[in-house]
């Protein structure tokens, strides 16, 4: 099915569906570009236990009329009133249509209305056109001694906050 110009629609994470097309989405360039962790999987198959369910957020993409979901981003929460972007996907066939930043300004917004005073993310140097919209967005890069986890993925050579 070719996807539209038209503008997605950004909505939080409502049934299994949703889940399954959350997951496929972030599999696939996961395992394109990198190797699949066990913390991936974990997070990945089960959205509403590990995110929803630990005070965060799954945000959709999704065509209008049909409402097939096209890209994601997560919400992670962590003590204190962090949360970290995450799990940030968008079809190949959907790419270059804003999507990203679409869901880039949803997710600070959701993390905000969740109370959020601090957002942060972990990305790979590889990943140039997404660290362009991160920095688009009002992210900095920052040391790894500001996260505020320490087992974090090894893949995450690019760390910033959001100002």
């Amino acid at each position: 099915m070719p996807y539209t110009s038209a503008p997605t629609v950004v909505s939080s994470i409502a049934s299994q569906s949703d889940a399954d097309a959350f997951r496929a989405l972030n599999e696939e360039w996961i395992s394109r570009l990198f190797t699949l962790q066990e913390q991936d999987r974990a997070v990945l198959g089960d959205p509403f236990g590990r995110i929803v369910g630990q005070g965060g957020d799954v945000l959709l993409a999704r065509e209008p009329g049909s409402g097939t979901v096209v890209g994601c981003v997560a919400l992670l929460a962590y003590p204190g009133a962090v949360f970290e972007l995450a799990k940030m996907a968008v079809a190949p066939a959907a790419q270059g249509r804003g999507i990203g930043r679409q869901l880039i300004a949803a997710a600070i917004d959701r993390a905000q209305a969740l109370g959020g005073a601090r957002l942060f993310l972990g990305t790979n140097s590889k990943l140039a056109a997404a660290i362009h919209l991160y920095e688009e967005a009002g992210f900095v890069r920052i040391t790894r001694d500001r996260l505020p986890v320490t087992d974090y993925y090894a893949r995450a050579d690019t760390l910033m906050e959001l100002k």
